[in-house]
């Protein structure tokens, strides 16, 4: 692995993170025993920055993170994120989430449960998943401060927050990274969100990297993924969406061939060319397909390269997510 650790903020982390949420959520069947043993590969790799959530499952990610990394913890460094409540949340039902909450009480209150479930003493970065309209940042980030100074939480993040939000919430808190999906195919955050955190010294962290899978040519129809993968309805995989951006894949997929790596590799090492500031999270929970993104950290995109592919690859048709998803950004 050639590229240097970067930061965000002042935290230090691994180039490329791995996301976990597959692992045991929203991408069809699980296997939890692949998904630990992905973890421990990738601290064999050098991969030692994780994502999870007490969302993804419900709670039963964060459990299997902390299964993983057990004997090992102080050799990686973990992100969770809290928003929903999850007072009568059943594990691995997503039906029995409530509702979303950023109120100083249920920041101090989902803590707790986050460290007993990774099996840890403390969390390297936390993040409030959304921002609840309802509450003002300023107690949302107030309340995570204060679990920084009881030690629980060294740093604090923001995901899918707008610009103004951000500015707002650094003024009560250093935040340490804004997690936000970004990639060859969702370039809106270079609008507002990543200058505002250049602006503040935030790091950036792209999630879906790889177009949740489909830039990496892991899929090219709805109809070869599991009956409860939440990608099948997506609008950027059904309809005419899904023509367009099939023509786009086959975009990637070309230059990529050309310069003799992977289409995965050539999408992370884009968004790796981005800036040092930014470190990419694509979720896997396979082996297989963590060792081939890693290979994306030798990939080296010249000037040209990265002129043919804002010239060549357009953004995706369709939105991220469907309207109700799509309401829960950007606030």
């Amino acid at each position: 692995m050639k590229q240097r650790a970067r930061t965000l903020g002042d935290l230090k982390v691994s180039p490329l993170g791995l996301g976990c949420m597959g692992m045991s959520a929203f991408y069809g069947t699980a296997d939890e025993a692949e998904g630990i043993r992905t973890i421990q590969r990738a601290l064999e790799l050098g991969v030692t920055f994780l994502d999870t959530a007490q969302m993804y499952g419900p709670l039963t990610n964060e459990s299997l993170v902390g299964r993983a990394v057990k004997g090992h913890r102080d050799e990686y460094v973990i992100a969770t994120k809290f928003n929903f409540r999850m007072d009568g949340a059943v594990p691995g039902d997503p039906g029995t989430v409530g509702r979303q909450d950023g109120s100083a009480e249920h920041v101090r209150s989902s803590v707790d449960g986050s460290l007993k479930r990774l099996g840890t003493d403390h969390i390297d970065l936390y993040y409030q998943h959304r921002v609840d309209p309802q509450v003002p940042i300023e107690e949302t980030v107030g309340a995570m401060a204060e679990l920084v100074a009881a030690g629980k939480v060294r740093h604090i993040g923001l995901s899918e927050a707008s610009a103004e939000t951000i500015r707002r919430a650094q003024a009560v808190h250093p935040i340490a990274a804004v997690q936000t999906e970004y990639s060859l195919w969702s370039r809106d955050p270079e609008a507002e969100i990543l200058p505002a955190c250049r602006e503040l010294g935030i790091g950036f962290v792209p999630y879906s990297p790889l177009g949740r899978g489909f830039l990496a040519g892991r899929f090219s129809s709805p109809e070869e993924l599991d009956k409860d993968d939440f990608r099948r309805s997506g609008p950027r995989f059904t309809g005419e969406n899904l023509d367009a951006n099939l023509r786009l894949a086959a975009k990637v997929k070309e230059i990529a061939s050309e310069k003799g790596v992977t289409p995965a590799q050539l999408a992370i090492a884009w968004v790796l060319a981005q800036g040092e500031d930014l470190v990419p999270i694509p979720g896997t929970k396979r082996r297989s397909y963590l060792e081939q993104n890693v290979g994306a950290l030798d990939v080296e995109l010249t000037a040209d390269d990265l002129a043919r592919i804002d010239a060549e690859v357009p953004e995706a048709a369709g939105q991220r997510y469907d309207e109700a998803g799509m309401s829960t950004v950007n606030r």
